[in-house]
């Protein structure tokens, strides 16, 4: 019999990609998604089994982690060998808009987890893993960062953070639990959700350089952030659910980069070359060049002609609107206790992720663009 594992947030990117990997690894997989009048399933759809197929290895549960009842069903009636904590208001800049939200499903909602765990008699069987951030560390008190450098949150996402993180702590040494967190850095992928930073770079980049948009508009260009793949990432949450002792460990992949450069890394991916000028919120993005044959094998040469176009046009911005009233200004981790104790590596290099989020992304605004069209063509037949 293969082992059973919960995942919180399943609908989301990590819950999508780890879903899948456990599944591979002939897991059964119980998913917990919040309910609506939409699906909302997108990213794990060519996972789902119908409720009625014999043997289903993907099997989804209403829930919420502001309902404390809910959860304890929910765990009582899987029996999970693991529990993933992924589920959260994961937002920075909107949690200063829903703080309380906020705080009662990243922060009490992983108590809630916890103290079902222990309530069911489960300290023995079901393993936990929570979802920490970079975002704990804040207003950095040391570069790089690792599992001994001190907290200093600057966002109600990262307090709430803060006390998840502090809360497993206290549940494994206070019940022996096999409860560890995994403070994981920036990670992204074609998966990521389009209001998150580089998914909006990525696909802002595809409409522009394809001609469905004017102009990207952006916060902070100088931040910098340890940018890794989801894919990676999730490989290192079910490592660290199968060491022998639970602990606490920082996923990263050591290398720091500006929004600005990761800006430039996608226009370059079909040809488009920016060149930046001014400061701060008069900061442009212009397009300086263009390799016509990258840019034909990248995105067609139907588009050609309309990207030329592009050069010398301003096609970044930066809005004040989305700058946080506290900055994180550089987050890098050191990934060492996890390369050392879990035998983790990540096989994806920023290049190599930038281009699996652009050649997605392409794709997809193609894609759109060809249904756009033939629903005019559509209507036309019908006047």
């Amino acid at each position: 019999m293969g082992k059973t594992a919960l995942i919180t947030g399943i609908t989301g990117q990590d819950g999508a990609y780890l879903a899948e990997y456990l599944i591979k690894k002939g897991y059964t997989v119980h998913g917990m998604k919040r309910r609506s009048s939409l699906f909302n399933t997108d990213r794990i759809d060519h996972l789902y089994q119908g409720p009625h197929e014999k043997e289903r290895k993907l099997i989804l549960h209403y829930g919420d982690l502001t309902d404390s009842m809910n959860i304890t069903r929910i765990i009582q009636e899987v029996q999970p060998d693991e529990i993933y904590n992924l589920a959260a208001m994961s937002h920075v800049k909107v949690s200063f808009d829903t703080p309380e939200y906020t705080a009662n499903a990243d922060g009490i909602g992983t108590l809630r987890i916890l103290e079902s765990v222990r309530l069911l008699g489960l300290t023995e069987k079901t393993r936990v893993y929570q979802a920490s951030t970079s975002e704990l560390y804040g207003l950095v008190q040391e570069i790089p960062q690792k599992e001994t450098t001190p907290f200093y949150p600057r966002s109600p996402y990262a307090v709430a953070k803060l006390y998840g993180y502090w809360i497993t702590v206290n549940y494994r040494e206070a019940y022996g639990m096999h409860a560890s967190n995994g403070i994981l850095f920036n990670h992204e992928s074609p998966l990521r959700g389009e209001t998150f930073v580089t998914r909006k770079i990525t696909r802002a980049v595809s409409r522009i350089a394809l001609s469905m948009q004017d102009k990207l508009f952006l916060g902070n260009l100088s931040a910098q952030r340890d940018w890794g793949h989801a894919k990676d990432y999730v490989r290192a949450m079910y490592l660290i659910l199968q060491q022998d002792k639970p602990s606490d460990y920082v996923i990263a992949t050591g290398i720091t980069t500006t929004v600005r450069d990761f800006v430039k890394m996608s226009f370059a991916e079909l040809g488009l070359e920016v060149a930046f000028s001014g400061e701060g919120v008069n900061e442009k993005g212009k397009i300086a060049g263009i390799n016509e044959k990258l840019f034909i094998e990248k995105a067609g040469a139907e588009y050609l002609e309309n990207a030329k176009m592009l050069v010398g046009k301003e096609v970044v911005a930066v809005d004040k609107a989305y700058f946080r009233p506290t900055e994180v200004e550089l987050l890098i981790g050191d990934p060492t206790k996890s390369r050392t104790l879990l035998g983790w590596t990540p096989e994806y290099d920023l290049p190599a992720l930038v281009k699996d989020m652009m050649r997605s992304d392409v794709k997809e605004v193609k894609k759109n663009a060809l249904l756009q069209k033939e629903g005019y063509r559509i209507l036309n037949y019908f006047e």
